[in-house]
């Protein structure tokens, strides 16, 4: 496999930090376009860290994903959850693109998330009217998780990330409900998410850099 390069490593780096820094500025008074700006850090560090690595339409395709990610975390501090859904939505639609061209034999196990996930998401938000919404957009999510599982990209990278981002959401829907918000849940949505986004831009990298050495 070809080593990573200095600007790869480095981007990386500094991903990691922003990411996990990203949680105390919870606790200042910051402006809020700079909070925001810290928050789309962490994966728009990823997509600049996929886009030095990327040498083929599958590295672009991974480009995409994560720089639909980082937008994604700023539009829902600017423009509020639909808009920022979205944004994700895309990223998830492109991502199924990108494990469908590298699906294994398909195992139908996997395929039980889309309607799991949905049912969940729908049943959880107390506000009813915004259950449609919900449910639409994880039909998406969980395909994207299931294509993930049924590629042959790594489980314990891609497939694990897929799923910590499949739970990050239910979570984030489950304060819409029955879920308290509260630091512990914050840190787990955060964590969940910004980890998983990690593993798949690492796992997806990962696989098609003897591809392309």
């Amino acid at each position: 496999m070809k080593a990573m390069g200095p600007a790869a490593r480095w981007t990386l780096l500094a991903s990691a930090v922003a990411g996990v820094s990203y949680v105390a500025t919870w606790g200042l008074d910051l402006p809020p376009m700079v909070e925001t700006i810290w928050k789309g850090a962490g994966v728009g560090l990823l997509a600049i860290h996929a886009m030095i690595r990327a040498r083929s339409l599958d590295g672009w395709l991974l480009v995409t994903v994560m720089a639909l990610g980082a937008a994604g975390d700023v539009l829902l501090e600017t423009h509020g959850l639909t808009v920022g859904a979205i944004a994700f939505l895309l990223g998830h639609i492109v991502a199924v693109a990108l494990y469908l061209r590298h699906r294994r034999r398909a195992s139908l196990r996997p395929l039980f998330l889309i309607p799991t996930v949905t049912a969940a998401a729908w049943m959880l938000p107390h506000d009813r009217a915004a259950a449609p919404e919900i449910a639409v957009y994880s039909v998406f999510l969980s395909a994207m998780a299931a294509a993930a599982l049924n590629s042959d990209f790594s489980l314990k990278t891609v497939g694990r990330g897929a799923l910590m981002f499949v739970l990050s959401d239910l979570l984030i829907f489950a304060r819409l409900g029955p879920l308290p918000d509260t630091l512990a849940t914050g840190l787990a949505v955060w964590g969940l998410y910004y980890f998983g986004q990690m593993l798949i831009c690492l796992g997806v990298g990962q696989r098609l850099e003897p591809r392309t050495a």
